[in-house]
């Protein structure tokens, strides 16, 4: 399992158009991406669930990898924020 935290720095926080493309590249990934803020936690392949979780400018997430390829997954989950978020 790896672990790495992301402050979001978009001013919108994530709305549909990052969560959407957040959820596209979870899914190309071979491990299993949840994040968590707070108490709540969304698979990051879940586009509703994503946006659901309500983050904000300035807040802090945390993304959990688990299975597969752990350490690319992570790496290319870390380079996705801070391109897109």
């Amino acid at each position: 399992m790896k672990q790495f935290t992301y402050t979001i720095t978009d001013p919108v926080g994530i709305h549909a158009r990052p969560a959407g493309l957040l959820a596209k590249a979870a899914k190309a990934l071979d491990s299993t991406v949840t994040i968590t803020k707070g108490e709540k936690s969304a698979a990051a392949t879940k586009l509703m669930a994503v946006m659901g979780l309500g983050v904000k400018t300035g807040e802090t997430i945390t993304f959990t990898i688990e299975g597969g390829d752990e350490a690319a997954s992570a790496a290319a989950m870390e380079q996705f924020c801070k391109d897109n978020m």
